[in-house]
Parts: C-alpha cells; structure tokens; sequence
C-alpha cells in the first residue's frame, strides 16, 4: 500500500517542482511572476500541438521514432513557454509594468490560449468527449527503466517514472548548488535583494532579470508537459491544469526559496492531494462533496501557517527577496 501511495504522490509532485523551481530562479532575480499557471498551459498545450503534429503525419502511429516522439514537444514546450517569460520581462522590466498586475495578466492570457487551442484540437479530432490524446507520444514519456518491476517495492518507489521525473529533480538540485555555491547565482541573488547595489558593483540588472526569469519559465513550462504526458497519459482537457500553477507558487513561500527544500516539499504537497482518495478507498475518513473542498485547501492552509511561523522568526534566510515584486529605476540610485 505505502509503496502504491509514495508512487502516486511522486507524480503528482513532479508537476508542482517543476513549477516551483522555476519561480524561484524567477523570483531570486526580483521577478514575482503570478503568470506561473498560465505559463504551465502554455507550456503544456505547446507540447500537446507537437505530439499532435507529429502523430497525425505518420502513417503509421506504431512507426514513431522516439527521439521525435519526445524531443518535438519537449522543444515545443519549451519555445511556448520561453515566449510567455519573454513577455512578462519586456512589460515588467522594459517598460516597468507593476509585477502583481503583468503576472495575473498573463494567467489570464495563458490559460485562455491554452483552452483555445485545446479546443481548436478537439474539433479537428472530431471527439465526443471535450479532450484530445496523444497516447503514442505519451508512451514514449512514461517508460520506465526495464528492470523497475523485477525489484519489487524499490522499484516501484524509485525507478517506476518517466524520464522528466528524474530531470526535475536534477534541476532542482543544480539550481540550489547555483544560487548557493556559483558566482552568477550570488550575482542573480544580489540583484533579487538590492538591485542598485548590484547595478553599482557592475552587474546587469536587466540581464540576470530577463536570464533567470525565461529560464525559469521554460522549467515551469516542462511543469504542464509533464502532467498532460504523465499524469494524464497524454490526453488534454480544457480543465486539467487549473491549480496546478497556485500549488506551486504556494509551495516556493512553503520552501523559503531554497529549490532543495522543493524536492521534499513538493511530495508533501503531492502525498497531501491524492490523500483523500486513499482515506476513502479504506473507509478511513468519509470523503464527499462536503469534505472534499477542506482536504483540497490543506496544502494552502499549511503554506500560510509556515509563512506566518517565518515572518514571526524574522530570519533573513527565511525571507524573500528584499526587492521581489519592485521595479528596478537605474536614475533612481
């Protein structure tokens, strides 16, 4: 059973890593992006139109490469999500647009595009439910290693995931030993804490916001990539990626901004999700439309409670970025 359990809680916690990672890279530079949801349908439904593509132009869907299979929506995803980080930089700063605003604006826009043109695939599919799959490219995602199943429990816990499961992990270690251990990571954190500071000792500003912010997108992007092919076994719906993106801007306050911290954290967040169905499936708590509602706002509620227990410690390690959610005004010095 636990072994069934943690299995389930590390795919649904890969999504939210991904997407948290890749905000605190963002918000390390200064960069609040609330436009995190958006960004992953952006990034997810890019990668749905090129497994699409790719599928529908081969004659026969058994004959896939999977290099191709894997390597067209990953760049797919990639390239959308890139765009989205591109945006937000050039509106907040470019031309100084306020950060809360730009980035809920860009939820908007980014869940909008990705239920139209979710829905544009729908239609050209001809299907008779409001989804569209791609099963053969999703295949390609989830392969496990081969000898998973012969090691029992250690498999199943350990070695039963796609490849992504893996590279997010792996990014969420090495964007710690940046930040923590690299000249350019103390630089980007120097200019999420005092960006005149850091212009004066002769480090662009621009730069590091405008890096640190695409990057950060392209990895939260792989976020949404990672659930449609994943979790969701290649089929899109309109609906599927809603609050994916607040869990994991929930989880960097949750985190203190350390993308290690993430690692653990996002399983928690993970295991807190799928929990009801496994309270129900052994009649140990009745779930139902009444209580169902409390067991999904727990991973909030817990995020409130460790910002409030961080704010009363007053621990500069603990905190945020002094200058996060500011505009940077050089003539300001």
């Amino acid at each position: 059973m636990f072994a069934a359990f943690f299995h389930r809680a590390v795919l649904q916690a890969i999504s939210l890593l991904f997407g948290c990672t890749g905000e605190i890279l963002t918000e390390k530079s200064g960069n609040l992006n609330l436009g995190i949801p958006g960004i992953m349908y952006v990034g997810g439904i890019s990668g749905v139109i090129g497994a699409f593509l790719y599928e529908n132009s081969l004659p026969d869907k058994n004959d896939a490469n999977w290099f191709l299979a894997i390597f067209i929506p990953l760049i797919c995803c990639l390239i959308g999500s890139l765009i989205m980080g591109l945006i937000y930089c050039f509106l907040t700063t470019t031309l100084r647009a306020n950060q809360n605003v730009t980035g809920l604006a860009l939820t908007t826009f980014g869940v909008g595009l990705g239920k139209y043109f979710g829905g544009v695939l729908i239609k050209l599919v001809n299907a008779d439910v409001p989804s569209v799959t791609v099963s053969t490219t999703s295949n390609f995602y989830k392969a496990t290693f081969p000898f998973a199943e012969d090691l029992g429990w250690f498999g199943e816990m350990f070695l039963s995931y796609g490849f992504l499961t893996y590279i997010a992990v792996i990014i969420a270690i090495i964007a710690a030993v940046f930040l923590k251990r690299t000249r350019p990571g103390l630089n980007l954190r120097a200019v999420g804490e005092n960006p005149a500071t850091a212009d004066a000792a002769g480090i662009s500003v621009t730069k590091y916001k405008y890096l640190a912010t695409c990057i950060g997108s392209m990895i939260a992007g792989m976020g949404g990539l990672f659930y449609v092919m994943n979790n969701a076994s290649g089929v899109w719906s309109n609906n599927g990626l809603d609050n994916i993106g607040w869990l994991a801007i929930a989880l960097v306050i949750f985190t203190v901004w350390k993308p290690n911290f993430a690692i653990v954290g996002a399983l928690l967040f993970g295991a807190l999700s799928i929990a009801p169905y496994y309270l129900s499936l052994y009649e140990i708590v009745d779930i139902n439309l009444r209580t169902k509602p409390f067991f999904d706002m727990i991973p909030y509620i817990v995020t409130v409670v460790v910002l409030i227990f961080n704010s009363l410690r007053k621990k500069r390690e603990t905190q945020p970025p002094e200058a996060l959610g500011l505009s940077y005004f050089r003539e300001d010095r």
